[in-house]
């Protein structure tokens, strides 16, 4: 027979354990872990949560530190590492964690919108890039999609070696980008993958920098301030109009016809500025690494003209938040989609293209891959993922790694005009120019009525001569201006040139009230 504690017993007990506090044990964010990657040649912050005035102690390779816990954390800084590993991580408090399997080398962040997203399952070639794929010198995470109305903390994920069985979900941008960087550096390599399909550059951007620029906060903050309040009338509303879709639908799938369009439910979503940001880049911060890698741009080309301001403020808020410099910032150029125009005319994508072009030109540490070569009429997903990855490798080389390689293709530099006759030079030259085919293609000129007509191209040394016979008198030049860029220009070392216009004709995505007329052959 079970003896029973009088009650008067069993409340003293509950209010004794009440007032004790609950130990915490040390713990770290899900990417400091088994597996993990540690930048080389730099300080190595590491950071978790444990008890108020908790001592914690990490060793590691002869290296010794301690902090102590303040508001239930602590963070301690490793001095520089040498490349290497496997070895063992310990972090000591009232608990004890050891990690595994810790390597030291490159680490680097990858992140975007649907093809930095796409795995390599789905690229070209997937079977023999999936079966030749294992090397325990690449560690692989990726970061669960989350959104969120404040900066978090932590993601959920966890390290594993590359191969057969972890890669073939991975992203295949950035597999291959590591791979080529694992194989040039012969050190580990750390791959952090965070990015989401169809979103926007606004919403992988902190509130504090979207809110420090005019233009951007009166479009921007009052959207986020919107969609991350609860709204019960919009609530309301979204399950009405859910109930009357599910009967539409229900009949549709009866009738053998298309359903309509599935109702928005309130509320933030991928899209909601800053939401990435605050789920799957603040929580990353201050994790040591080399650069980053950066695939998007497809779903801000209705606002190309914008992005011009709003992907550098993104890249300068990244490298503020993390307080490590400029790191290198490698990103890759849209690809050719849609169908192929024999007409010139305007281009939300050429625009947009242009956009990135500035932002290597003129944001310090950045460099563009050009991928004019691997497009698709009809998928806005490429499967040629390789070359992507291997020019954003060869960026790398030079800007993070000071390697003596041609990294870009031909960039335009001027315009002169000689008669009927504009004369173009360029940047990244590299061994020389040359056209892939029989001759140029891509070239449209105008005159001053400033309509372009498709034009002749041919290469002069190191310059492009460009003319046609309907324009007598030529004032600007473009090159690959479309959705998709029928485009054969390169150079020697192998890299295409990127689209551009000589001119500063209005587009269609600048606003009005910025519209200014001039070019550069004035």
């Amino acid at each position: 027979m079970k003896r029973r504690l009088p009650l008067f017993a069993v409340a003293l007990g509950l209010a004794v354990w009440a007032g004790v506090p609950a130990r915490a044990d040390v713990k770290t964010p899900a990417f400091i872990s088994d597996g993990m990657v540690l930048q080389r040649d730099t300080k190595v912050p590491l950071w978790g949560t444990a008890d108020d005035g908790e001592k914690v102690t990490v060793s590691f390779q002869g290296q010794e530190v301690s902090a102590t816990a303040e508001d239930g954390k602590w963070l301690v800084r490793l001095n520089e590492l040498k490349a290497g590993g496997p070895y063992e991580l310990t972090i000591t408090g009232k608990n004890k964690l050891q990690l595994k399997n810790v390597l030291v080398g490159e680490v680097w962040i990858a992140s975007g919108q649907s093809n930095m997203e796409m795995s390599l399952r789905g690229c070209a070639d997937a079977e023999r890039h999936i079966a030749e794929s294992k090397n325990p010198k690449i560690h692989l995470f990726t970061v669960a999609k989350t959104i969120a109305d404040k900066p978090q903390h932590d993601v959920k994920g966890s390290w594993s070696e590359c191969g057969p069985q972890t890669v073939a979900s991975f992203s295949a941008v950035a597999y291959f980008f590591g791979r080529d960087i694992q194989k040039a550096l012969d050190v580990p390599v750390g791959l952090i993958h965070t990015s989401w399909g169809g979103t926007p550059a606004e919403a992988w951007t902190s509130r504090g920098t979207l809110d420090s620029i005019p233009d951007l906060k009166s479009k921007y903050i009052a959207k986020a301030d919107k969609e991350f309040t609860k709204d019960p009338a919009a609530q309301e509303r979204y399950s009405e109009a859910l109930a009357k879709w599910e009967e539409a639908a229900k009949k549709a799938k009866e009738d053998g016809k298309q359903p309509p369009p599935r109702p928005q439910a309130p509320g933030p979503n991928a899209h909601t500025p800053t939401s990435l940001y605050n789920g799957m880049i603040a929580p990353l911060i201050p994790y040591a690494f080399r650069g980053a890698i950066w695939y998007q741009g497809e779903s801000n080309a209705g606002r190309a003209y914008e992005y011009r301001t709003l992907f550098a403020a993104m890249i300068k808020d990244w490298r503020t938040h993390w307080k490590q410099g400029d790191f290198p910032f490698l990103f890759v150029q849209l690809a050719p989609f849609m169908p192929i125009q024999k007409e010139p005319g305007e281009s939300n994508w050429a625009e947009l293209r242009e956009a990135q072009l500035l932002t290597s030109l003129h944001v310090p540490k950045t460099a563009m891959a050009v991928i004019t070569d691997v497009g698709e009429e009809r998928d806005i997903h490429p499967k040629k993922k390789e070359p992507v990855g291997a020019r954003l490798a060869l960026a790398a080389q030079a800007l993070a790694y000071n390697q003596n390689v041609e990294y870009a293709g031909p960039v335009y530099d001027k315009l002169t005009v000689d008669g009927n006759k504009a004369v173009l030079s360029f940047k990244h030259v590299g061994g020389g120019l040359v056209a892939k085919g029989d001759s140029l293609q891509g070239f449209t000129i105008a005159g001053e009525d400033h309509k372009f007509v498709n034009a002749e191209a041919r290469i002069d040394g190191d310059k492009v001569i460009v003319q046609s016979e309907k324009v007598a008198k030529p004032v600007a030049v473009r090159f690959g201006w479309a959705n998709y860029p029928v485009v054969n220009l390169w150079n020697k070392d192998g890299l295409p040139a990127s689209p551009f216009r000589t001119d500063d004709f209005p587009i269609t995505t600048q606003p009005k009230t910025q519209r200014s007329v001039k070019t550069s052959a004035e």
